[in-house]
């Protein structure tokens, strides 16, 4: 009777070996490295299984040939097309039309002469640099004259003209742009603040 009884129970050494194994402070040092590798190493091995789960899921990638405007690779480099200036020569054309208040206006005749604009040479402040005929009525074939705006420093105070032209305006394709014979790759809907 007393062996049968003596197996029911646990020893003390054995109670004591039970907890032991769950206390990292009381375990044996290369047990507890054991340990810690194998957390790592499952660590590890759910993340990698996560990452190959979620790009399972990834979307498709973007052709090179649906990019942008042109509907052809982003890596091809293809001859642009050669587009012609509309207009004659200076003073034969009509003055275009604004697209709103206070646009610049558009060059109506061709500039391919004049180019490039540089300090030593600029065409078109030879022509158009009439302050004279501020506010004068313009005749047909006459420059139009370029606006007090184009004399006025912004650094001075407000509405002072100045006798030169200033040199930040003095660059003029910057803002003026000749007309050419490209279409349009986006339908302009503007005009004047109206939507046509």
């Amino acid at each position: 009777m007393r062996l049968a009884r003596s197996r029911s129970r646990p020893t003390s050494r054995n109670a004591r070996s039970r907890f032991t194994r769950l206390d990292p402070t009381r375990m044996n040092p290369t047990r507890r490295d054991n340990m810690r590798y194998v957390a790592i190493v499952t660590r590890l091995f759910a993340g990698i299984v996560l990452i190959a789960a979620a790009t399972s899921f990834a979307a498709e990638p973007v052709k090179t040939n649906s990019m942008g405007l042109s509907k052809t690779s982003v890596f091809a480099t293809p001859t642009p097309k050669a587009y012609h200036e509309k207009g004659g020569m200076p003073g034969s054309n009509k003055v275009l039309p604004r697209a709103y208040s206070g646009a610049p206006p558009q060059i109506s005749h061709s500039i391919s002469d004049f180019l490039p604009i540089t300090v030593q040479s600029n065409m078109c402040v030879a022509c158009h640099n009439q302050p004279a005929q501020w506010g004068q009525k313009r005749e047909q074939g006459m420059a139009t004259p370029i606006p007090p705006s184009h004399y006025t420093d912004q650094r001075n105070p407000q509405g002072k003209v100045g006798e030169q032209l200033v040199g930040a305006r003095y660059n003029c394709n910057q803002c003026h742009v000749s007309q050419t014979d490209a279409p349009a790759l986006v339908k302009n809907t503007f005009s004047g603040g109206r939507v046509r």
